[in-house]
């Protein structure tokens, strides 16, 4: 039986190059030590591992019975109108029992958009250096 009954799935497309992965396992880190109720995986939806269909059946295996998805994108192209919402479907389908709830891409959110805006203009020659 899974530690948590819920997990948070940070969705990201993937690379060929294996340091591309680095910031979302930062982030990876980052949310898990803030929830320590809840599984904080990340799964891609190609050239790397694991796939998302490969860790929602893990979860499912493990027990969680929640999951929300979130993609990590900046913006809501084809990967995220089209392809994430038929690899749901398919996981949906392959695990009734999981309930798989999806947000937005982060790019969408204008909290996301105004912290990107602060770190351009603190990039500027003569900005306040950026804390990270």
């Amino acid at each position: 039986m899974a530690a948590c009954h819920r997990a948070l799935v940070l969705f990201a497309h993937g690379a060929r190059d294996a340091r591309w992965r680095e910031p979302f396992e930062r982030l990876r880190q980052k949310l898990a030590a803030a929830l320590p109720g809840c599984a904080v995986r990340l799964a891609f939806l190609e050239l790397m591992s694991p796939l998302l269909p490969d860790t929602l059946a893990e979860l499912a295996a493990d027990g969680v019975a929640e999951v929300t998805v979130v993609p990590v994108f900046f913006g809501q192209g084809g990967h995220i109108r089209r392809d994430l919402p038929a690899l749901l479907d398919q996981c949906r389908q392959a695990h009734p029992g999981l309930k798989i709830h999806c947000a937005a891409a982060v790019g969408e959110s204008d909290a996301v958009l105004d912290a990107i805006a602060a770190y351009c203009m603190a990039s500027l020659p003569g900005a306040p250096s950026v804390q990270s």
